[in-house]
């Protein structure tokens, strides 16, 4: 249990059996009445916001999350197999579970993956969260169209799929072959590798 007190950006808590992460909190203490913490709220498995407006010290869950780093080894079927980089246990995911960034996903691959460990009836279940991906990838161009002489940094932009099967957007200059650093919380090209 955690106090409304002790809200913090950041702070995980539990809530109609989902897991919101405070995004914004304010302590008030009005002329008149008790004192209120008022939140922001964001749901980590939907990623809608809400506000609302706890009473000061009043209780609530929190979240009791593992952060652990696994390696995206292969996909089978519409499952992909992650492993636990310290034990070696496998866990299957499916492209829902990883968001739209599994555009990205490429074997062997370091990703964090963020668990909610609950105790229900006697044991223990873990639910992914999220899985962050690396901030930035290098991924090979296997399609786009051709260069022309006298394309430049400074000119238009063209798509260009790459080896995950993802489609970004990139200088006029790149061919196909060439591999490039993307950007993967933005979708955006950052230069040659």
């Amino acid at each position: 249990m955690i106090s409304s007190n002790d809200f913090r950006t950041g702070v995980s808590i539990v809530l109609d059996q989902s897991v919101w992460r405070v995004v914004e909190f304010l302590h008030v203490k009005p002329g008149k009445g008790s004192a209120f913490v008022r939140t922001k709220l964001k749901n980590v498995q939907n990623g809608n916001v809400v506000e609302k407006t706890f009473r000061a010290g009043e209780t609530v869950p929190q979240a009791n999350l593992e952060k652990i780093t696994m390696q995206y080894t292969y996909k089978e079927g519409n499952e992909f197999v992650l492993m636990d980089m310290e034990t070696y246990e496998e866990d299957r995911l499916n492209a829902t579970q990883i968001g739209d960034r599994v555009k990205y996903l490429k074997e062997g691959m370091e990703v964090n993956v963020t668990f909610w460990v609950k105790q229900e009836e006697k044991q223990t279940i873990k639910q992914v969260l999220e899985v962050e991906l690396p901030n930035s990838v290098v991924l090979e161009v296997l399609e786009t169209d051709p260069g022309v002489k006298g394309d430049t940094a400074t000119g238009g932009t063209k798509p260009a799929k790459l080896e995950t099967g993802a489609t970004v957007m990139v200088p006029l200059f790149i061919t196909t072959g060439e591999r490039i650093k993307i950007d993967t919380r933005e979708d955006k090209y950052l230069g040659r590798e």
